[in-house]
């Protein structure tokens, strides 16, 4: 079906929209963070993304015709088939990951590596408590829920539906948190290169995530390259509440 220069510009300019309304969104909470501190943004995106979610399914159902449910869910995702919905769902989660990796390599080709980590580090000091909070509020996790409570978030991570992971040495007080293979360092593995040395980003995404679901619990790296590891996983992390 041939498609005209008109709808081929419109489709371009409503890619452009989202593409900036998404910056824009990230900007505000950013933003919200730096000037009224973690907890207080977190619950304004709380209220701002419910609000903003209604609105566009809303307005996408005017205009498109499409249903929404009784929960304010798009009828046509619900009525798909469980196999294509967690396709569609790690898709989404694998497209997450490539959203950190082009942003890491486009500042590694214009400036450095070490910028590029110096970059990526402070991103998740900011990312990762964030998706901790969102779990903590969405799944009603308590305040204080110690290592039950990490577990459960940590399967709920984004990252979950990416890499393949598994817990281990499973104690009351503590337990290790394997990640059995990762696509990054496959990926770089497979064109010949050297493993991305991501200890330093993994002990602000680890600890930081911790933190904010229960802030007895301590973080501590078992290995993460750098560091030579096994080949059954690529980096451990030990996690202890008193």
């Amino acid at each position: 079906m041939a498609h005209s220069e008109q709808q081929t510009e419109l489709v371009r300019e409503i890619l452009e929209i989202l593409r900036r309304t998404a910056i824009h969104y990230g900007l505000w909470y950013a933003e919200a963070e730096r000037q009224l501190g973690t907890a207080d943004a977190h619950h304004a995106e709380m209220e701002a993304g419910d609000r903003l979610q209604a609105i566009l399914l809303g307005r996408l159902s005017k205009i498109l015709g499409m249903g929404v449910t009784e929960d304010g869910l798009p009828q046509g995702l619900v009525d798909l088939d469980v196999d294509t919905l967690q396709t569609l769902r790690d898709g989404m989660a694998t497209n997450w990951l490539a959203a950190d990796g082009v942003w890491f390599q486009a500042i590694e080709n214009r400036i450095s590596m070490h910028d590029a980590k110096r970059v990526n580090d402070t991103c998740w000091t900011k990312f990762s408590p964030y998706e901790a909070l969102r779990i903590k509020s969405l799944l009603e996790l308590p305040e204080f829920g110690g290592l039950p409570a990490l577990q459960t978030a940590l399967a709920h991570r984004i990252y979950a539906r990416v890499n393949p992971w598994e817990i281990v040495e499973d104690r009351e007080h503590s337990f290790v948190f394997r990640m059995k293979s990762c696509r990054v360092q496959t990926a770089r593995t497979r064109k010949g290169l050297a493993e991305y040395p991501c200890k330093s980003g993994g002990m602000v995404e680890y600890r930081t995530f911790a933190h904010a679901i229960d802030p007895r619990i301590q973080t501590e790296c078992v290995a993460c390259p750098p560091d030579t590891h096994p080949e059954d996983w690529v980096c451990a992390w030990r996690f202890t509440v008193a």
